[in-house]
């Protein structure tokens, strides 16, 4: 026989749990405070609006009052204030939303700039505090102060206060090992990280000779019509907010009503490289601080930009610390995503030339954001620019215009299968390593793009995979047809034949044929699949692991005249000259090893001495 009962709570047990684990840093419980006493006047407000309440026209403002001597910290507000039953209801019951019982008691009112609603954040003082009291005074006609007070255990004391005007006070009073609490420099800290948006006033150890400047910014420049903002307006806030010095290069304003309510700023910052570190994008809830690059709610890519996000419609667990993974968090990350996509094809619609000239300073990030989310490729890659070696710039659909189209079967085995139309694109890692290949390139009239970042190894394998017509190769992967001559009565096999027997490296595959540039004695080809896969390999394997090998082939230039002199050359210069060949072929890849530019030098010593005999 089944049997029912309910679950029972000891508060005795809970407060130390609450104490200890409901928040992931302990100075959240400031922002807590803050926010509750924001929330305080934000109630008031809206009763004024409906007519519930009389406005007395007095500012509305929050205090924060440190005092060293008598070890208390108290936050205070001029908001809706409490009677003796709304504490022992809000305060005395664990997890009893004054937030919500509001916003149901009022509906006219609405929920909009309510921040609470879990009635967990009062308790957060007790992670600083040994003892808490609340002083309140209610707005409503013959209200009676209220003083509350507990060490944050089981008991609580309640009596008749001593507040003579509407609002609330909490006083802290701090704990052991808690005195950094009290020290003006530590709360300008902690108000600048979580309470620099707040909507009304916020003052640290007033003055009350009414010179008083308050912390923080009430009406930030995200909250403005975007097209009231100035281009000045839009810097200053960026080097306000993220203390950076260098202006952005442009930014994007988010102000979205339906069918979510979202605003923000994001700002692109000057750089090349993808620095995750760098990123700081502030992710705000009713201008309430809530965390640092939220990757649930800010895509990944995304956490390279600099900017402040405020969306009032996040679900937000009890600590406003992370937040719950679901489809509306979704919804927001997607349309944040939509609108990046669409300010950098507006950018490049409205001024290519302009957007032509930074696109190197975003490309990283741009391609590191189409492969983490394909649906931000479909809508960017209309606008995604390539530089080819004469610096001219191209989307990846104007490239393939000026390229001529082969016919490659699909099935490279089978006899009669069905051909496809492919582009063949050349590209460049190092310009200046590679320098031996671009030029030979332009000279004779064959184009490549400039591929030169780290991420690129990974994003022509992206391309291939989504294009399908595109096929990348570096520059030094395979000889163009355009690049070979007719050989001219040299006996290629016999050429090969003579140079493998005078170097030492067994393993090397050598072929021979005729380049049209003919000063170049040879070239050294390194297959694109292998090279690519050694290169991810090397990414995210130990430094100390040993690396692939990779698939070499040294290509004899037959046009050269000491090449097509191999077989008629003498012995003694032959052991000088063959490894010479491969040195300099080398050297046109990549730096040679300190042990390969040793044996360099005494290969070069011992030309001279054979040059001089």
């Amino acid at each position: 026989m089944s049997k029912q009962g309910n679950i029972q709570v000891n508060s005795k047990n809970l407060m130390p749990v609450i104490k200890k684990w409901l928040y992931s840093d302990k100075d959240i419980f400031l922002r807590e405070l803050v926010s509750n006493a924001s929330d305080a006047i934000g109630k008031y407000k809206k009763l004024v609006g409906i007519g519930e309440a009389q406005a007395d026209n007095a500012p509305y403002r929050i205090e924060i009052i440190s005092d060293e001597i008598a070890r208390t910290l108290t936050v205070k507000d001029n908001g809706i204030g409490m009677t003796e039953e709304e504490v022992e209801k809000y305060i005395a019951q664990v997890a009893f939303s004054g937030a919500e019982d509001f916003i149901a008691r009022h509906e006219k009112a609405g929920k909009d700039g309510i921040i609470g609603h879990f009635g967990l954040g009062f308790f957060s003082a007790y992670m600083v505090a040994e003892k808490v009291e609340i002083q309140t005074l209610s707005y409503q006609d013959g209200a009676k102060a209220v003083r509350w007070v507990s060490d944050g255990n089981e008991s609580y004391e309640i009596e008749e206060g001593t507040r003579t005007a509407r609002g609330t006070e909490i006083i802290l009073h701090i704990a052991e090992g808690e005195e950094e609490f009290l020290h003006e420099h530590k709360l300008e800290e902690l108000l600048e990280k979580y309470c620099k948006f707040m909507p009304y006033e916020i003052f640290l150890n007033p003055k009350n000779n009414g010179e008083d400047t308050p912390v923080n910014q009430t009406a930030p420049l995200w909250l403005k019509d975007p097209k009231e903002c100035t281009k000045e307006e839009y810097e200053e806030f960026y080097t306000a907010t993220f203390h950076e010095f260098d202006k952005p290069l442009f930014w994007i304003h988010i102000n979205v009503d339906y069918p979510f309510r979202l605003k923000g700023i994001l700002y692109f910052p000057r750089s090349k490289q993808l620095d995750f570190n760098r990123g700081e994008v502030k992710l705000y809830c009713n201008q309430v601080f809530i965390a640092d690059n939220i990757k649930e709610i800010i895509p990944e890519f995304l956490l390279m930009l600099k900017g402040t996000i405020d969306c009032p419609d996040i679900p937000l667990n009890v600590s406003r610390s992370f937040l719950q993974n679901d489809r509306e968090v979704q919804r927001i990350s997607r349309h944040i995503i939509k609108k990046v996509a669409d300010k950098l094809c507006e950018l490049f619609d409205e001024d290519r030339a302009a957007y032509e000239g930074f696109f190197n300073d975003i490309a990283p990030f741009v391609k590191f954001g189409c492969m983490k989310d394909e649906s931000f490729y479909d809508r960017v890659k209309s606008a995604l620019v390539f530089t080819d070696i004469h610096d001219k710039k191209f989307t990846l659909e104007e490239y393939k215009q000026t390229l001529t189209p082969v016919e490659e079967p699909i099935q490279q085995e089978a006899e009669g299968a069905e051909k496809k139309v492919s582009y063949k694109i050349y590209y460049v890692t190092d310009p200046d390593q590679q320098a031996q290949y671009v030029q030979a390139f332009k000279e004779n009239g064959i184009n490549a793009l400039i591929m030169r970042h780290y991420i690129d190894i990974h994003f022509v394998s992206f391309l291939e995979y989504k294009e399908q017509d595109v096929r990348f190769l570096r520059i030094d992967a395979e000889t163009p047809e355009s690049l070979k001559a007719t050989p001219e009565g040299v006996d290629a096999e016999k050429v090969i034949e003579v140079f493998k027997a005078n170097i030492s490296d067994e393993a090397l595959k050598v072929e021979a044929q005729a380049l049209k540039n003919a000063q170049m004695p040879a070239v050294l080809q390194i297959g694109e699949f292998m090279r690519r896969f050694t290169e991810m390999n090397r990414m995210y394997q130990d430094p100390n692991t040993k690396p692939l090998a990779v698939d070499q082939t040294l290509v004899l230039n037959l046009s050269n005249p000491v090449v097509a002199a191999l077989t008629e050359m003498e012995e003694e210069k032959l052991q000088v000259v063959c490894p010479m060949i491969l040195d300099l072929a080398k050297i046109a890849n990549k730096p040679l090893t300190a042990e390969e530019l040793s044996a360099f030098i005494e290969r070069c010593c011992a030309l001279l001495n054979v040059a001089a005999k």
